[in-house]
């Protein structure tokens, strides 16, 4: 009995739940709509991903439970811990029989059979030693030798993603460390002389290797190669368009008969934007917006600024990601391999995404009361 008067939840963190399982059931029947013809030919059976991503809903929902029950301030002293987790989690993709790669990336370990994706820990790990160690060193911060702790730790992040490669989610990781730096508290001529060298190392990196330049070409002109790196652009902006204003219906969708490269997973809103169309689509941004509104005020209304910069960090990685993604398949930006949190495939993903909320409702169970 005292388990379920723990999990007694108000008004407001029952409409945040709801948002994230009804995006997380709506990813398992977009995953199974997208994947389902591929699943069958590379696999030989359609609900392979399906399976997959089930799992990981499961687990997600589990680790939901705990961390809104786990109180928030307890992780504030494991950040050293969950740092050197995470870096020992992200050198191991580079240890052969537990690194898998694939698609040329080593991105994922194998532990006891379950496949794990350390980069989608790193976001979060980092937003909780950001928010634990600016809240606790808040003049600190002002000062540039104060601020070493979080730009060594986001660093050292930052190198082994790029090993990987992984320069999606490394880009992913310099905005959450400039939007937790600002909301610490980073003074403006900080702020300048952190952004104006990292935003000048992109064109660097992309030089560097060949097939991100490619992939910058594409974006520009997706037609000059559209059998090579412009084909996966192209075949988005098939699907999107294919589906007007209503869709072709669920289930429906043509690209997805391995005409759409990774349509379960980083494209997977093509293949909703076929489906159920622009108005469906908007719908789903809406919930996103709905969701990132919810968590921003669990942030506001916090009862200490530790458990304030742990909300906005959540809600900020959830929005951010979204973004890119939507900017992604959209051609907006140049091909990116950042999944749309709660929806595409992926189990460490959506287990990841919904263990952060709980950390965000258990920072609204000890909130102000308002």
């Amino acid at each position: 009995m005292k388990i379920w008067g723990k999990l007694k939840c108000n008004k407001g963190q029952i409409i945040v739940i709801a948002l994230v399982l009804l995006l997380a059931v709506f990813g398992c029947v977009m995953v199974y709509s997208a994947s389902f013809y591929s699943a069958q030919h590379h696999y030989g059976n359609q609900y392979f991903f399906l399976f997959k991503q089930i799992f990981g809903v499961v687990l997600g929902i589990a680790g939901m439970t705990f961390f809104a029950l786990f109180d928030y301030h307890r992780l504030a002293k494991l950040k050293w811990w969950i740092v050197g987790g995470t870096i020992i989690l992200l050198a191991l993709v580079f240890i052969p029989g537990i690194g898998m790669e694939s698609y040329g990336a080593k991105r994922w370990v194998s532990i006891l059979g379950i496949s794990i994706q350390p980069s989608e820990i790193a976001k979060f790990a980092l937003v909780i030693f950001c928010a634990s160690y600016m809240s606790e060193n808040t003049h600190k911060v002002k000062t540039l030798k104060g601020l070493i702790p979080v730009l060594a730790v986001a660093g050292v992040f930052a190198i082994l993603l790029m090993l990987e490669p992984s320069m999606s989610v490394t880009m992913c990781l310099a905005f959450v460390t400039l939007f937790m730096l600002i909301i610490g508290g980073i003074t403006k001529k900080h702020t300048l002389m952190f952004s104006v060298p990292a935003g000048a190392l992109v064109p660097a990196l992309i030089v560097l290797e060949p097939y991100r330049l490619k992939r910058l070409f594409a974006f520009i002109d997706p037609w000059a190669s559209p059998q090579g790196e412009g084909f996966q652009l192209i075949q988005s902006l098939y699907s999107l368009g294919d589906g007007g204003l209503f869709g072709v219906g669920l289930f429906q969708s043509r690209q997805k008969y391995l005409f759409l490269p990774f349509a379960e997973s980083d494209f997977v809103l093509s293949i909703i934007g076929e489906e159920i169309g622009f108005i469906g689509t908007t719908l789903l941004m809406c919930v996103y917006l709905y969701l990132t509104y919810r968590l921003i005020k669990i942030a506001l209304n916090a009862k200490d600024r530790f458990g304030s910069m742990l909300a906005s960090g959540v809600a900020f990685v959830i929005a951010v990601q979204t973004l890119l993604n939507i900017a992604v398949v959209t051609g907006s930006i140049p091909p990116t391999g950042l999944p749309l949190p709660f929806i595409s495939s992926g189990g460490t993903s959506v287990a990841v995404f919904m263990s952060a909320v709980g950390i965000a409702l258990n920072v609204d169970r000890q909130g102000k009361k308002i």
